[in-house]
């Protein structure tokens, strides 16, 4: 069993202010897999202090320094990606292909894209007798989500680092395993002494300290639009930057052509990948509804086709994350039963042959984009197909939401898959599968405000300065 009881404060493991524990539960056994210390607003003083003092000195350090910091950031994660992805499977359920493939693979990938946009960032940009000075914002507070572990905790940390800012991380109290990993990489990589530090702890304690405390500049904040809307306002007093990825309700729009069963069935499987608990997940399948029974037949037999079990066989799925989070995908199938959307494949219940753990039938409905389980964020296997007439009425169904985080155009004519692409109101649309690190990421209207990925990630992390008179006109 693993005991985690330490938090990373100014470059070394401290005891907590007061003892207070609580269990880690393994989702896929509903054992108790290890223990972590809760963090109280105390921790969180000292550690800001911490990062307080350490910027005065990271802030200046140059390019190179940071380079040469995310180098040896990257050669010590490659040594210990096989534990990362042992952790990943234990505390949120993620099928070893998965962990030790993408989600480990996230982060790497994370990591290499920092280290190339540092190469080239502009830092300083001269206009005339102006200087245009693009400067680390100052401490940040990086608080993320349990669904993707790594990607959301690299994307953070790494554009942190290579902008001068110093940080306190808060992981999810659902999955804080790697996290802990994580934290002794960089430590070994040799982070200076308050650069980074980290506390485990429950989101309201730990994330509203962070949120409030004056001596914070920035939140970068992962999870679900409650909690960020609580940030925000939280944060409003002291005049911070709030950067925000949110929810989603994703559409994946189908066009009419001769790949429609392939591109059903690929988006079907990939709705189940992490079980469903991914806020970009394609949950609402858009297909023609000329053609709605085919749809219908290619999404069962990729939905049948899932398999699932203990997450450290050979598995495609495993379980959700928690009894809290099974509770509320069943509740969600219900509902969706009762408002009379068409059950397709899965339902109720765990899959067969399965009677411990928080597994999930990989689920299918079809019904109308004015459900529930049309409208809300399930966060699970779940999704719904629902029919369009022609492509103005399916990038109407698109945009009908109040989220906008993702969306995905699949088609054999890829002029029309642009095209329709350009009309959604969304912030990071895959055409045909496509995928880029350097890309930015993050969403329109409720999914949240501000972008990751690439260069983009930078900015969130950089104050503007402009200095006239710099130089002579």
């Amino acid at each position: 069993m693993r005991e985690y009881l330490q938090f990373y404060i100014d470059g070394a493991w401290v005891d907590p202010v007061a003892a207070k524990t609580a269990d880690v539960i393994n989702p896929a056994t509903e054992a108790v897999a290890g223990r972590i210390s809760l963090g109280s607003v105390a921790d969180v003083d000292t550690a800001v202090a911490a990062a307080r003092k350490a910027f005065g000195s990271w802030s200046q350090s140059t390019r190179e320094e940071r380079l040469d910091l995310l180098g040896a950031i990257q050669a010590e994660y490659a040594r210990r990606q096989t534990e990362l992805g042992d952790a990943i499977i234990e505390e949120m359920g993620a099928p070893a292909s998965l962990a030790h493939g993408f989600h480990v693979g996230l982060g790497a990938g994370h990591l290499q894209t920092a280290i190339e946009v540092l190469r080239d960032f502009r830092f300083d940009e001269q206009r005339g007798a102006t200087m245009i000075a693009r400067e680390p914002i100052g401490v940040c507070a990086l608080i993320t989500p349990w669904n993707w572990p790594m990607n959301q905790t690299c994307v953070k940390i790494f554009p942190a680092l290579a902008t001068g800012c110093t940080m306190i991380l808060k992981p999810p109290q659902l999955a804080p395993f790697s996290a802990q990993i994580l934290t002794e990489i960089l430590h070994t990589a040799g982070v200076p002494a308050g650069v980074f530090n980290m506390i485990q702890g429950s989101g309201s304690v730990i994330g509203t300290a962070l949120s409030k405390h004056d001596d914070i500049d920035m939140v970068s904040f992962t999870g679900s639009e409650p909690v960020g809307v609580q940030i925000q306002q939280d944060a409003a007093p002291t005049v911070k930057r709030v950067a925000l990825e949110l929810g989603g309700k994703s559409p994946f729009i189908v066009l009419d052509d001769d790949a429609l069963a392939a591109n059903v069935g690929a988006a079907t499987a990939g709705m189940m990948g992490n079980s469903g608990q991914t806020c970009s997940a394609g949950s609402r399948l858009l297909v023609p509804a000329s053609r709605l029974d085919e749809a219908i037949a290619a999404a069962r037999d990729a939905a049948d086709g899932v398999t699932v079990g203990d997450p450290k066989g050979n598995v495609a799925m495993g379980p959700v994350v928690s009894r809290a989070q099974f509770d509320s995908i069943q509740g969600y199938i219900q509902q969706g039963l009762d408002e009379g959307a068409t059950l397709v494949a899965g339902g109720l219940g765990r899959p067969d042959g399965i009677d411990q753990g928080w597994f999930v039938r990989p689920t299918v409905f079809v019904g109308t984009n004015a459900m529930s389980i049309a409208r809300e964020e399930i966060f699970g296997p779940v999704l719904v197909i629902i029919g369009y007439d022609d492509v103005d009425h399916a990038v109407g169904i698109a945009n009908d939401t109040t989220f906008g985080l993702a969306g995905y155009v699949n088609g054999t004519d890829l002029e029309q898959c642009r095209a329709v692409a350009r009309r959604l109101r969304t912030g990071w649309i895959s055409i045909n599968g496509g995928f880029d690190f350097h890309a930015p990421f993050g969403g329109y209207k409720h999914s949240g405000n501000g972008r990751e990925w690439g260069d983009f990630g930078f900015h969130e992390y950089l104050e503007i300065k402009s200095l006239l008179g710099y130089a002579p006109a």
